[in-house]
């Protein structure tokens, strides 16, 4: 499974830092929706689900948070604690997200709007699914 992390320009000055992200620049998609999780409670685990289309961007740009990755075939693990950077999470990705410290604040930015029909939320369900997919 390759994992890929994209950096994301910054700049710093004494006044503090700013980071600006341009979709089709520095991520690889059009952004149609931003969501952000924070005051998630110790040992409460988000997520547990694949998507058929959407792609995504996760950065933690406050706190950490861990994210578990698993392609059907290989699984992962990626700590987020750098604001300055987000993990990329394809489609056929079952991910969990986890670990999240007190004051993580974790923010997505997604290819697609919403759409249940776009989730696969039971994890034999995602196995059948990538199976055929790789056939």
């Amino acid at each position: 499974m390759e994992i890929k992390k994209y950096k994301f320009p910054h700049h710093d000055d004494s006044r503090g830092a700013l980071v600006a992200i341009e979709e089709m620049k520095d991520i690889p998609f059009h952004v149609k929706r931003i969501y952000y999780m924070y005051g998630v409670k110790e040992g409460v685990e988000r997520g547990f689900h694949a998507h058929k289309k959407l792609e995504q961007i996760l950065i933690c740009i406050h706190g950490s948070c861990r994210i578990k990755l698993d392609d059907g075939y290989e699984k992962a693990e990626v700590l987020l604690d750098n604001p300055g950077e987000g993990l990329y999470i394809g489609s056929n990705l079952f991910h969990v997200m986890d670990k999240f410290s007190s004051n993580a604040v974790l923010l997505v930015l997604a290819s697609e709007l919403y759409d249940e029909s776009d989730y696969i939320r039971d994890y034999d369900e995602f196995l059948e699914y990538v199976r055929k997919c790789k056939g």
